[in-house]
């Protein structure tokens, strides 16, 4: 049976047997080098790391465009270095799959140090101290989630914990961007020297939301003396400390327990899918789609991996902004959106499945070519309908990347504005074009109100993903239930009228009745959903 680790690997052609490709360059010298030289520590320890930036600093390692490997960092669930990382040397066996069924494996070796930033980990913090004190240090990335940057609560207070590391200073941090503050500031110490910090998680304006957290808890610090005044100044200089905006990308859902029992068949144990003390689901495997995208803005101060030969793009501000309208407007997330509420009511749990579901598949190709096309913004490098033809014809479609609109209708009221408002605003500001006329996007809609009565379309209840709104938005909806008749228009239409929700006036575009009726249809009684959905993709 083949184990993870260094001393199983150096067993090359029992791996290759198993259809395992291997790391094709000198793992001692990286490692030696990254030692000495260390160029890239990357924040954020999860599968989106391992199974895409890590692997593609591979490429660049086999090939001999790069000598130093990536140092990975964790900074919330340290579970991950103790019991992902450290067992298995810092391998990761990467499964690709693609929607025919056919695995790619590899051994992803690029990653030479796993690390926690837990100050109490006193080999840990001196080692992560002597890499940012380190000129040669190029960037540190993060995909650390969009919550990892965010400093307030809903009520825009700080967070308890960002209280105490302002007041505690750079000695003692716990919230991930002071943690990173207190390491620019070593190295700011050190000789103000040039570096690159790189958000690679899937948000908007992720350089931005990095900058906003590292420079707010730097003036922070600053007024309260705890660190120089120049430091502020430091991490503002754009000749010395830059942050990129990036899109990125690629499914890495859960490790899959049937990948798991694939790998057993094939000779390859101790692949046991761990659930830290945090929550995190991971393996020592990461299973994930083949597509994959991303792309940075060039913007770096002190050099930057070759990335560009591993099939990451470097681009500008605007493009970059360009990639991300075109993905989360027309191509991509109004689709999911439109899948996971009609997939909760329907009663799926694998967004694969409700892709052979030949209502739901209309709904959607209505949705991004009917629709999102016409008004898509076209970034130059990527061609919005092949970008389009690959979602449905091969990422939804994917039945071995188990994915769920479960997990996809969480927090939906924080994006029908960006999802579906926005093609409607470009409908109202395009003279040939009548946002009136739209089916697809106010079906959509139609189905997120009717999602949020907590009711399946067999009437049975369901439980609802997170969501802030939540309370707020059944409150507007309250009465109403299958088969109700005077209070349904009333009820839907409070939640129609928030433009802070959806963006835009939809009662102006004139979709707000056409969703009302939609809505009113699909509480006719149970199989309304799916008759209404019928009626209108027909």
């Amino acid at each position: 049976m083949l184990s993870l680790n260094r001393s199983s690997i150096a067993d090359r052609a029992a791996w290759e047997a198993a259809g395992v490709a291997l790391p094709q360059f000198d793992y001692e010298a990286v490692a030696a080098n990254t030692l000495k030289k260390p160029e890239w520590v990357h924040f954020g320890a999860g599968n989106i790391f391992r199974g895409f930036v890590a692997n593609a600093h591979q490429k660049l390692l086999d090939s001999g465009k790069a000598d130093t490997g990536i140092i990975a960092a964790e900074t919330f669930d340290f579970e991950m270095i103790d019991k992902v990382y450290k067992p298995y040397d810092n391998l990761t066996l990467l499964v690709l799959m693609n929607a025919a069924g056919d695995f790619q494996k590899r051994i992803v070796s690029s990653i030479v140090e796993g690390i926690t930033a837990d100050k109490t980990r006193e080999a840990d913090y001196s080692r992560l101290t002597e890499i940012f004190e380190n000129p040669s240090l190029q960037m540190a990335s993060f995909t650390i989630t969009e919550k990892g940057y965010s400093l307030t609560g809903p009520d825009g207070q700080y967070l308890g914990i960002v209280e105490k590391d302002i007041a505690g200073g750079p000695a003692h941090p716990v919230h991930a961007m002071s943690i990173v503050a207190s390491f620019a500031y070593k190295r700011y110490l050190k000789g103000q020297y040039p570096m690159t910090f790189v958000s690679m998680d899937n948000c908007s304006h992720n350089g931005d939301k990095l900058k906003q957290g590292m420079v707010t808890i730097a003036k922070e610090w600053a007024a309260k003396g705890h660190v120089e005044e120049g430091f502020v100044a430091y991490l503002e200089d754009e000749q010395k400390i830059t942050f990129p905006l990036s899109m990125i990308d690629k499914i890495t859902p859960r490790p899959s327990e049937s990948v798991q029992a694939a790998l057993l068949e094939q000779g390859i144990g101790g692949m046991d899918v761990i659930v830290t003390s945090k929550n995190t689901y991971t393996a020592p495997f990461v299973n994930a789609e083949i597509s994959e995208y991303l792309v940075i803005e060039d913007k770096f101060t002190n050099g930057r991996p070759a990335l560009e030969e591993a099939g990451i793009i470097f681009t500008d501000r605007d493009t970059v902004n360009n990639v991300e309208t075109m993905k989360v407007t027309t191509c991509l997330n109004p689709l999911h959106t439109a899948l996971a509420v009609t997939g909760c009511l329907l009663g799926y749990t694998l967004i694969a499945d409700e892709m052979q579901d030949a209502t739901l598949r209309k709904l959607v190709e209505t949705i991004g070519y009917k629709e999102g096309l016409p008004v898509v913004v076209d970034p130059g490098i990527l061609s919005p309908k092949q970008f389009l033809d690959e979602v449905l014809q091969e990422r939804f479609a994917n039945p071995f990347i188990p994915d769920t609109p479960q997990r996809i209708a969480t927090d939906t009221s924080q994006k029908v504005g960006i999802r579906f408002g926005e093609t409607i605003k470009s409908y109202i500001r395009r003279e040939e074009l009548d946002p009136s006329e739209l089916t697809a996007i106010p079906l959509a809609i139609a189905a997120w109100c009717r999602y949020l009565l907590g009711v399946n379309d067999e009437g049975a209840a369901f439980t609802l993903s997170p969501d802030p709104l939540l309370e707020s938005l059944q409150a507007r909806l309250a009465g109403i239930t299958l088969g109700a008749d005077a209070a349904t228009a009333a009820g839907v239409r409070a939640v129609l009228e928030d433009q802070a929700i959806f963006g835009v006036d939809l009662y102006a575009a004139g979709l707000g009745k056409t969703i009302e009726g939609m809505f009113t249809e699909m509480v006719a009684g149970p199989g309304a959903v799916r008759a209404t959905l019928e009626k209108y993709t027909a």
